[in-house]
């Protein structure tokens, strides 16, 4: 059975971030998105792009995960063959 999902609001995103008290480039980086200009394109009031489950799936594992766990997740991908760098967790947003 296929999974039901209704992406949220960008409004809700927007809040999300004010609540995290994060900029628009770290929460870009919770959601591995190139920068804050990918961000605004999810959370703009007049035309925002719906997120995919898989973004907001990826953004929520990193604000809820801890080091360890991401950790784990990140060497079963490079084990399948992905290769990349994680955002790091000095100061800012995983």
């Amino acid at each position: 059975m296929p999974i039901h999902y209704k992406h949220p609001p960008a409004q809700k995103l927007a809040d999300l971030k004010k609540e995290l008290g994060c900029t628009g480039k770290q929460m870009a980086d919770l959601c591995w998105l190139a920068g804050d200009q990918q961000w605004r394109k999810y959370t703009n009031p007049r035309d925002a792009r719906p997120m995919s489950a898989q973004m907001l799936f990826t953004l929520m594992a990193h604000l809820e995960l801890d080091e360890e766990v991401l950790e784990r997740i990140y060497a079963r991908m490079r084990r399948a063959g992905a290769e990349f760098t994680p955002p790091t967790q000095t100061g800012e947003a995983q």
